[in-house]
């Protein structure tokens, strides 16, 4: 059901809004984290290594998928809200098309450059291989995780939360169960974990896909829309490529990383590829709701409401809070039981590594979500300037941090470079946020 955020009361329609994201984002992550508990409780300590490995490769393919679901959601918001229905629709149908040549590149990039992607971060040779044989099933499955993401873009520009939060809630669950069948009882490996994945946002896809154009033919225009639109490509990619770079850079930065992390050996790597995992869930449930703020600020913005815009920013903060306080607590205490559940017999370098970043990080999830908050709201506004200002600001940090801290303290310090970007970066995204369009309001 589409729905317009432009009246109501902004702290009921935010929560209303946001609540299916946040639902939606923590079952998109089960795919992952069904991913690592598997390989490492079903195959081994070595296959969660893989998994965790590839992870920051992956992150490129979704930073270009998540780039053009901001992209097309912000504008498809800001003409709903403006009620020019015949451009919104020539807007997604631009998306489309614009998405499915730029697939059709990644794709070739990846599957030709995974061997050498993997040298880049020094995979270590005990998991060279499966990390490969992941990474390349992961890739012929991309089409479908960028196409889902572009329908649930379009979903949240009409103001539907609830609908890809169904579709992902019966995907996800299914892809545990297929996981464990592929795995556990035909002996896949680390092939069968990439497959289940494929397979499950495959049909998660298609049915996403289908039902956004009966949604948009529900939608009454006077006269046919045109399919493309090279105005409406360049307001999209306006909003896209920041977002795209954004994401990208914090992936390189994330393989710089990785790079660094392995070489504290196969241990150190499946703890902190289970614990990023989880910190990744939490992480990206806060920017999911951020980008709910996304589709609030476009549609007042086309709407020219400008006035409930710092109302929207105060009841996202309210609402990542309440969210902050019971997982902090959960990862603090309990966070060696939730590295160990990710594997069968952990090593000790793998539960002491993945504890101790759990519990030095996840004390900043309250700063944050502050930043990311604010950041929802700049990218609804169009603020990319700003919002690429302060996103680098936490990379590079954190990458530099990372370099320097691992030589005196070893992977200790890397994990205390999360905290430091984290809090310089949220500074900046406040400063340029209280300087928006609505600050004389």
């Amino acid at each position: 059901m589409n729905k317009d955020l432009t009246t109501g009361n902004p702290e009921s329609v935010l929560w209303k809004f946001c609540m299916p994201l946040f639902g939606s984002i923590i079952f998109q992550q089960l795919y992952n984290i069904a991913d690592s508990f598997v390989a490492g409780q079903y195959i081994g300590e070595n296959a969660l290594a893989a998994v965790g490995n590839s992870y920051g490769i992956t992150m490129i393919f979704i930073a270009f998928a998540f780039g053009c679901n901001i992209g097309c959601s912000v504008i498809v918001s800001q003409l709903f809200g403006a009620k020019e229905y015949r451009h919104m629709k020539t807007a997604v149908s631009t998306a489309m098309l614009s998405s499915a040549v730029l697939c059709i590149v990644l794709m070739l990039c990846g599957l030709l450059g995974c061997t050498q992607l993997l040298h880049l971060i020094q995979t270590p040779d005990a998991i060279f291989a499966d990390s490969k044989l992941y990474l390349n099933i992961y890739i012929w499955g991309f089409p479908f995780l960028m196409f889902y993401n572009i329908a649930t873009g379009i979903f949240s520009a009409l103001g539907d939360s609830k609908t890809p939060f169904i579709f992902l809630a019966i995907s996800s669950t299914a892809n545990v169960l297929v996981d464990i069948l592929f795995v556990a009882c035909f002996n896949m490996g680390i092939a069968g974990v990439a497959w289940a994945t494929f397979l499950c946002q495959g049909i998660s896809c298609i049915l996403a896909m289908t039902v956004v154009q009966k949604r948009l033919a529900s939608i009454q225009t006077k006269e046919k829309a045109p399919l493309f639109s090279w105005t409406l490509l360049k307001k999209i990619t306006a909003i896209a490529i920041p977002s795209i770079l954004q994401q990208s850079f914090i992936s390189v930065g994330n393989i710089v990383i990785q790079g660094i992390i392995n070489g504290f050996g196969e241990g150190v790597i499946a703890g902190y590829s289970a614990a990023v995992k989880l910190n990744n869930l939490i992480i990206t449930s806060f920017t999911t709701i951020g980008n709910g703020l996304s589709n609030y600020t476009a549609q007042n913005l086309g709407a020219g409401i400008l006035s409930r815009v710092k109302s929207g920013f105060k009841a996202g903060i309210k609402l990542v809070w309440m969210i902050c306080i019971p997982i902090v607590l959960v990862y603090v205490l309990v966070s060696p039981i939730l590295i160990e559940a990710f594997m069968n017999n952990p090593s000790a370098d793998a539960l002491s590594s993945g504890t101790l970043f759990l519990r030095i990080v996840s004390p900043f999830y309250f700063v944050i979500a502050v930043k990311l908050i604010a950041d929802g709201i700049l990218r609804g506004a169009g603020m990319m300037r700003q919002f690429m200002i302060s996103t680098f600001t936490d990379l590079i940090l954190r990458v530099l941090l990372a370099l320097v801290l691992s030589l005196q303290w070893g992977y200790i310090g890397i994990w205390c470079s999360w905290p430091v970007g984290w809090c310089i970066a949220t500074v900046l995204s406040v400063c340029f946020y209280r300087n928006g369009p609505w600050k004389s309001k």
